[in-house]
């Protein structure tokens, strides 16, 4: 298959000339990330409209590659969004802001919004209880209905309303793990994440849905459904030390890089540095 790339804007095309189609002529526009040293794994960027899942062990870097995602678009005046359904919008921006990603400028233009649809209420607020589904599917009982988790389709509507109001075309939802466990039925549970995927693609917008990495080997239907699959991951190198690394384990409609590469924090966000041997 022959191919050209082409860049246009913060976007990358490729032109497909030697395929079998009746028009001879396909182009896939690619979102550039804005993360140093990524776009070169996937051709140029990630395929345009799509979703993405992130996952990764806490403090690999989940937040910092999602909000650099949607500040790479905001300076080439693409609106991006990001949905919070577990931390504070105030702790998020003000962590993000010590980067040079221009967060509160991004703001003050209306390209940048941050959305908080996770519990609100504070502790004795609200005296009743309610019933909370917990990862073994037992039922216990917590605080007010008001303070109960978010579902997938509640999720979504609010989803949409910001995507229609506001034009966003970048979309990051963090973290997928806060709307995991919300039903009594496991079965339930996986036709309503993977439907709540497969739902997100009609916003058109590239998406990257954020979650925790608990067992790198045990595959869910996020993972199934998503179009792409990245790791962060948290490991000790052979000197002992803390180290990092990203892994693109799945991207459909592009070649990829599947190796480990080593990733640091610089004060423009994360950088995807060489590939590393565990």
């Amino acid at each position: 298959m022959g191919s050209n790339s082409h860049a246009f804007h913060n976007s990358v095309y490729i032109e497909y000339t030697n395929i079998p189609y009746p028009n001879k002529v396909r182009f896939d526009m690619r979102v550039r990330t804005g993360i140093e040293g990524f776009d070169a794994l996937v051709e140029g960027g990630l395929p345009q409209g799509r979703q993405y899942l992130l996952s990764g062990s806490p403090g690999s870097g989940k937040t910092t590659f999602g909000v650099q995602f949607l500040a790479a678009g905001a300076m080439e005046g693409e609106a991006g969004g990001y949905v919070a359904l577990s931390e504070s919008i105030g702790t998020i921006i003000e962590d993000m802001s010590r980067y040079s990603l221009n967060i509160d400028d991004s703001i003050k233009k209306k390209k940048l919004f941050f959305l908080d649809i996770g519990p609100t209420m504070n502790y004795g607020d609200y005296d009743e209880n309610s019933t909370l589904i917990t990862t073994s599917y037992d039922q216990q009982s917590t605080e007010s209905p008001a303070n109960t988790p978010p579902t997938p389709h509640t999720v979504y509507k609010n989803v949409e309303t910001l995507v229609k109001q506001y034009g966003i075309k970048r979309l990051v939802i963090d973290s997928l793990s806060a709307i995991r466990f919300t039903s009594q039925h496991p079965a339930m549970e996986e036709r309503s994440i993977g439907r709540f995927i497969r739902n997100l693609k009609n916003l058109g917008c590239t998406t990257l849905l954020l979650s925790e990495l608990l067992k790198p080997d045990a595959y869910t239907i996020e993972q199934f459904a998503s179009h792409g699959v990245i790791f962060l991951h948290n490991y000790m190198d052979k000197q002992g030390n803390m180290s990092r690394a990203l892994q693109i384990i799945k991207m459909r409609g592009t070649k990829h890089d599947c190796e480990m590469h080593g990733v640091e924090f610089t004060d423009k966000g994360l950088r995807v540095l060489k590939s590393v041997k565990k």
